[in-house]
């Protein structure tokens, strides 16, 4: 004889899992990673720990645990006395990131150029007039922004989680300078870079594309090679 209970039986996954101190660190973690990706924290911005824990409503424990995720990375870094700061990048070491960026991205690019679907090609099109309109108002700040996330999207287009992640990093320690990258005014483009990694991601152009990208990244950072070299020589 088979008991049975009144009480109801839910087979289904928990998915309302309670939020811990570890959840916290990596809600930190991700925030602070966007802000210093898209040149929201500037170079020698210090982050200090109670101030940046009341920002985020959580204690210091989870606070302190994000700065050192990002510390790891070389994102941020420790000054003697402990205190967290956005580094400043050398000449050195922009021009290896870029070298890095243009490997990696150009990569990324044709891959892109291979298996993206016209929807996300449309999407980044997109992202690019943003950028085309914000250039007309002057709006740099908002450009900057757009121009990240321009390339961020194209690498995520190519469905390479490792290779992606890998570029992300690069870009979390290049954003704090990113808001010099207009110092020496706009470009000539003719046509901009950004219009030519489309063309080819339409024509399914996998060497255009990776070419475009790599064109973009090497004769776009003037103002930011400016930028490390006047901080270099004034160091």
């Amino acid at each position: 004889m088979s008991m049975q209970s009144d009480t109801p039986i839910d087979l289904r996954p928990t998915w309302d899992s309670k939020l811990t101190k570890e959840n916290l660190s990596e809600l930190a973690y991700v925030a602070l990673r966007e802000a210093l990706m898209r040149g929201n924290l500037l170079p020698g911005e210090r982050l200090l720990l109670r101030p940046m824990s009341k920002r985020f409503g959580i204690s210091a424990t989870p606070m302190r645990e994000a700065f050192l995720r990002l510390v790891s990375i070389n994102a941020l870094r420790l000054d003697a006395r402990g205190t967290v700061y956005v580094p400043t990048l050398s000449r050195a070491e922009l021009i290896e990131i870029r070298n890095i960026r243009m490997d990696l991205e150009g990569r990324g690019a044709a891959e892109a150029a291979r298996i993206a679907t016209a929807t996300e090609i449309d999407a980044l099109e997109a992202i690019h007039a943003r950028i085309s309109a914000c250039h007309k108002t002057e709006s740099f700040a908002e450009a900057v922004e757009y121009n990240t996330q321009f390339h961020v999207e194209l690498c995520r287009m190519a469905r390479l989680p490792i290779l992606q992640d890998i570029i992300e990093n690069l870009w979390v320690r290049c954003g704090p300078i990113l808001s010099h990258l207009y110092d020496g005014g706009l470009p000539d483009w003719n046509p901009h870079p950004h219009e030519n990694v489309l063309l080819t991601l339409r024509s399914r152009d996998p060497e255009g594309c990776r070419a475009a990208i790599q064109k973009d990244i090497e004769n776009s950072g003037h103002g930011l090679l400016q930028y490390v070299s006047n901080a270099d020589s004034a160091s």
